[in-house]
């Protein structure tokens, strides 16, 4: 049970047991799909009444980092494809259809961050980090390039891959342990520059959607960052708000 007097006075006593039982997640108490204990039980554990444990879970599952089952219980969020479609990939066709993002990579290396890598990805600039460049397609159409950065020292041994699957985060929850829990984008129209137009198939200059996203995991880190270039005149940006 967790003692009241090792509780911060600070915040409102769901917060602070929201951070006791992100905690557990962190450390890899609860793992990605398991089923947390009943509230009972949790109320229990931490000493404080269900109601309390119940304002906890429910911003946590707003966040996405638990989703509840109805009849079966409270689960660790996964970074499934389908998940990670629906709620990080925000390409739709004119009709607001989603469709599933093939991906090809064109270069992948190992570099010394440059000023905005570092900025981005929270490291000192010199410091090892990872770039991919990839094209993604939608019914065979290239849509979107994407410029990607990752810290060489959080995800070591990390290779070339021959099969890129739909999403990055899975790859990172499942052999790094890394679980991206938001992402920040800050969006701008800019014409588009000849390299990208290239493999965009059209001319360089014309307007594009850039997205400069920068993903953050469950223990605050930011682990990615990645630049992509959206070609509109056939698909969509779509932002759902709740």
């Amino acid at each position: 049970m967790v003692r009241p007097a090792l509780i911060p006075k600070f915040q409102p006593l769901y917060r602070q047991i929201k951070s006791f039982i992100l905690q557990r997640v962190i450390e890899g108490t609860w793992a990605p799909g398991d089923v947390l204990p009943s509230e009972q039980q949790l109320s229990r554990d931490f000493g404080v009444s269900q109601g309390t444990i119940r304002k906890a879970l429910d911003e946590m599952t707003a966040e996405k980092i638990f989703v509840r089952k109805q009849g079966k219980g409270t689960y660790v969020s996964q970074h499934s494809e389908n998940r990670s479609l629906f709620h990080f990939f925000c390409i739709t066709d004119s009709q607001g259809k989603r469709h599933t993002p093939k991906s090809q990579i064109i270069a992948f290396n190992r570099a010394a961050a440059n000023k905005k890598e570092a900025e981005r990805l929270k490291i000192k600039q010199g410091n090892r980090v990872i770039r991919i460049k990839r094209v993604r397609y939608l019914r065979k159409t290239p849509v979107m390039t994407q410029n990607i950065s990752i810290a060489a020292n959080i995800f070591k041994n990390f290779s070339k891959l021959e099969d890129i699957p739909n999403t990055l985060y899975s790859l990172y929850e499942t052999q790094y342990d890394v679980k991206v829990l938001k992402v920040i984008e800050k969006l701008r129209a800019i014409g588009v520059y000849e390299e990208d137009a290239k493999l965009l198939g059209i001319k360089t200059g014309v307007p594009v959607i850039e997205i400069d996203r920068t993903a953050i995991a469950i223990d605050g880190r930011h682990v990615e960052w990645r630049l992509s270039y959206v070609n509109t005149e056939e698909y969509h940006y779509l932002s759902e708000l709740t």
